[in-house]
């Protein structure tokens, strides 16, 4: 019989790389917000992949970017310190380069200074030719000796079970550190903000989605007369300017009840119950740069 395997795995890379699609491909479940936007996961995500012979936890971390305030500094911090924990590090590129950017040759910097077991995953495969995917591969291969080279499109899932694998033969023999039945270690309430914010990401103007900053302020759990369990959730959508507020509220409303809908749907679905979602948008000015809020995204 095969001995069980467990292990920590870190995903690096540039902001808008794809780690967060990624990460919900292996895990099958919405654990990351995912936009066409930089900069869109804040925090150090645990997510859980639980396999007949392992369990893999990812850790998902912030895109690396040149921070502009306390919370991009976090967010550096944040995706750095992670590799010091883990056991496998995904040094995850786009398919689209033609040579190793400036981030890029930071983030190898830190890897070759962890010494960690590293595969590199290249995204976006669809987007390429063979030839320039061999010669990327090429590029890469001379500046460090990857474990794996693993090409995947992470969109439509594909090779998403290859890099499991290969994951799964760099780890070691070791306990299941969760239930099987887990896949994250983040708050229901954490989960709630993160799908808000997403349906934000998704449906703004570009120049918000950075700004913004969900908080769940009510989160009650009760029957209806039917005997159904309903969740009452009420959030406050916060940015960073008067104007963008009214960009968010949108005429008469609709942009925030859109924003309501989407995100009741998919809470609905995670919860597996009726919701009845409240949102309300706020200005905070410079929250990025705030102590109090900024500690909420350290680990």
């Amino acid at each position: 019989m095969e001995e069980f395997k467990s292990g920590f795995v870190s995903m690096l890379g540039r902001t808008n790389v794809g780690k967060s699609t990624l990460l919900n491909c292996l895990v099958k479940e919405k654990v990351a917000a995912i936009a066409n936007k930089p900069q869109t996961t804040r925090t150090q995500i645990k997510a859980i992949v639980n396999r007949k012979n392992s369990q893999i936890i990812f850790l998902d971390t912030p895109g690396i970017h040149k921070p502009k305030s306390k919370l991009g500094q976090t967010m550096i911090e944040t995706a750095f310190g992670a590799i010091s924990e883990v056991d496998v590090v995904l040094f995850l590129i786009e398919a689209t380069s033609k040579e190793i950017g400036k981030g890029d040759k930071r983030i190898l910097e830190k890897i070759k200074e962890a010494k960690k077991k590293t595969i590199l995953v290249i995204n976006k495969i669809d987007l390429v030719k063979k030839e320039s995917l061999l010669k990327l591969i090429e590029i890469y291969s001379k500046e460090y000796p990857f474990d794996a080279v693993v090409p995947i499109e992470a969109n439509s899932g594909k090779n998403c079970e290859i890099l499991l694998d290969e994951i799964e033969k760099l780890l070691k023999v070791g306990p299941a550190y969760y239930d099987i039945e887990e896949y994250t270690d983040q708050t229901v309430r954490q989960l709630v903000e993160e799908i808000i914010r997403e349906k934000a990401l998704r449906l703004l103007e570009d120049e918000v989605p950075h700004g913004l900053y969900i908080e769940v302020e009510k989160m009650e759990e009760s029957l209806t007369k039917s005997n159904k369990q309903i969740y009452n959730i009420e959030a406050t959508i916060y940015c960073l300017r008067d104007s963008h507020k009214g960009i968010i509220i949108g005429k008469n409303g609709q942009m925030l009840k859109k924003i309501g809908t989407y995100a009741r749907e998919d809470i609905e679905k995670m919860l597996n119950a009726k919701v009845n979602l409240k949102t309300w948008v706020k200005t905070k000015k410079d929250w990025q740069n705030k102590d109090d809020i900024v500690k909420k995204f350290k680990n």
